[in-house]
């Protein structure tokens, strides 16, 4: 019985720690050193090769090492037989809120052309904008939104979310599907995108949507970067239709040195960094799925299969 972790792009070390100081017998074992593949029944995995999550004949559960489920569902090998679980934590709720509340900020009150202006040693105010008066758009209202949305609300921003089922939220008002898009892209003078990266919300953030927003919106996106269609976003910032983007996640990351985004000035860039897996916050709810998983039952925060999240 043991546990294998497939994940090529971070030091493990703390997460075997974590995990062994819940259950220090627990036979925890590092691809590809895998030993006895019948051995393997839980697989904790983070942009595996594709292809390789069929090979374990004794395999129960796998569970994906952050939020995000997408690069579990574009392996077009992937065992839709094998239950799967996605983190929920509240650290990782409260680490994205308060990165995107501090991008809305540093929007409505222009904190970045202040640090220009004092490389210039030039004293300037800039007019700017308060909570009450900015409508902020969530797209996405799992718990990463619903959490953000909170938060906003309590500043005293106008929230509004967009979500693919009906939500009643006492903080904010929920629009439900294709039809209502519209309605919810024009009241929103921020747009935060926290959707899951499925077929259907691929390349969402492209020109059409763009062009219903208010004139001089911006855009947030901590989602994927497969949501964004790059070129069209810089089009639509060249044409001030949008005001600027904060961007933390990107189609190929690191985002390569030659891309456009590095040097566009309306334009802020971070290393995906807006929310980070705590290992020792997520270590119980793995240990707790692995358990459930060696006694067939269900586990937590399971991922639908049709949806994709």
């Amino acid at each position: 019985m043991a546990i294998l972790i497939i994940c090529d792009d971070r030091d493990l070390t703390p997460w075997i720690n974590a995990l062994k100081a819940i259950d220090h017998n627990i036979d925890i074992r590092i691809y590809p050193e895998e030993g006895d593949i019948k051995e393997i029944e839980f697989i904790i995995c983070w942009k595996h090769p594709y292809g390789i999550l069929k090979r374990y004949p004794n395999l129960k559960a796998i569970t994906s090492l952050g939020a995000g489920v997408d690069h579990l569902f574009a392996d077009p090998d992937l065992p839709l037989n094998i239950p799967i679980a996605r983190i929920v934590d509240p650290e990782l709720a409260q680490a994205m809120s308060e990165f995107v509340i501090g991008l809305i900020f540093n929007h409505i009150r222009s904190l970045s052309d202040y640090i220009q202006l004092q490389k210039q040693k030039t004293w300037k105010s800039k007019p700017f904008n308060i909570a009450r008066n900015v409508r902020v758009g969530i797209m996405g209202m799992g718990i990463l939104g619903t959490d953000l949305a909170r938060k906003l609300s309590v500043i005293g921003f106008q929230v509004s979310g967009w979500a693919q089922s009906k939500k009643e939220l006492e903080f904010a008002q929920v629009y439900v599907g294709d039809s209502d898009l519209p309605a919810f892209l024009s009241g929103s003078n921020i747009l935060v995108c926290l959707l899951p990266l499925t077929p259907k919300t691929k390349n969402i953030l492209n020109k059409k949507l763009f062009e219903q927003l208010p004139d001089q919106a911006y855009l947030i996106n901590v989602a994927r970067g497969g949501h964004l269609v790059d070129e069209d976003l810089m089009e639509m910032i060249d044409r001030k239709k949008i005001a600027g983007a904060g961007l933390d996640v990107f189609r190929q990351e690191p985002l390569p040195l030659d891309h456009p985004f590095w040097e566009h000035p309306s334009i802020s860039i971070f290393p995906h960094i807006a929310s980070i897996t705590n290992p020792i916050s997520v270590a119980p709810q793995i240990i707790d799925n692995y358990k459930r998983a060696l006694r067939g039952q269900p586990l937590l925060n399971k991922v639908s299969v049709d949806s994709g999240y």
